[in-house]
């Protein structure tokens, strides 16, 4: 199966730019035409959060128009540029999301790899947090099915970055989901977004890995004071493949209408098989 992970999407209101500067939708719809473009199709879309700029109702009716084209079945999470009451409202019809309630965490079980999803929103913070109930709810989770390869996603990474000013605002309770995430051998990644670079580390046992943004990116700077900042290097998504019985392998591609693919041939022009 392959998952692609699409993350920090920051749709804003038709007729206006992130930060003054980028247009998120052009970006978001190009990053759609690259995926259309690979030869396998992916098996599920996983947005991991910011899925929107300020979490305004009129931001989510523009992604919808957006998903619209996505003949890819998908699923929603929250980060911390979102508001769930108006991400429920906007996708009623996406049960998964609940009706009310305080977290949005839900299990994607009818493919080979179980997909568990975390919500670590925290109103009014750009910062993040698990908390107990939702700890405890993944740890139970994790229990009923120790056997089966899973892979956990969440918004804010769960590991320091060295990027001084995203990791100020990281994720607050990231001690007690590694306790968790530690116990459970079969949890062969954790997926998140929140730092906007394709970024890995090995953390709790397992692979933590961040996926770049669909529009802009946060400059690599790994001063501890480095200001707040970002980039425009080309926008990314990411493609986990997995096999049953094999390792989970993780890809990222890079947005953009490049040239190629080319055959290889040697100095004297034999192709190289």
């Amino acid at each position: 199966m392959i998952l692609a992970q699409l993350t920090d999407l920051h749709i804003k209101e038709e007729g206006r730019l992130a930060y003054r500067k980028i247009d998120t939708s052009a970006a978001l719809e190009a990053a759609f035409a690259h995926l259309r473009t690979q030869t396998t199709r992916p098996d599920l879309v996983l947005f991991t959060g910011d899925l929107v700029d300020t979490g305004r109702p009129e931001e989510y009716a523009r992604l919808r128009t957006h998903l619209a084209g996505l003949d890819i079945p998908f699923f929603l999470m929250p980060g911390n540029h979102d508001d769930r009451a108006a991400l429920r409202a906007a996708f009623l019809d996406h049960a998964y999301l609940g009706r009310e309630g305080d977290r949005i965490c839900y299990i994607i079980e009818h493919l080979p790899l179980r997909i568990i999803a975390l919500d670590s929103l925290v109103p009014g913070q750009g910062g993040g947090a698990l908390g107990e109930g939702q700890l405890d709810w993944l740890a139970a989770r994790l229990a009923e099915q120790p056997d089966r390869p899973t892979l956990v996603a969440l918004h804010h990474p769960p590991f320091a970055t060295g990027i001084g000013h995203m990791d100020q605002i990281g994720l607050a309770d990231s001690a007690a989901f590694a306790e968790i995430i530690a116990r459970h051998p079969q949890v062969e990644r954790v997926l998140s977004g929140h730092v906007h670079r394709p970024i890995h580390a090995r953390w709790a046992g397992t692979i933590a890995s961040i996926a770049p943004s669909t529009a802009h990116q946060v400059a690599l700077d790994l001063r501890p004071d480095a200001p707040s900042a970002f980039v425009l290097e080309p926008a990314g998504y990411q493609l986990h493949h997995f096999t049953p019985g094999a390792a989970l392998t993780s890809h990222t591609a890079i947005v953009g209408d490049w040239a190629g693919p080319f055959p290889f041939f040697d100095e004297e022009g034999r192709l190289i098989e």
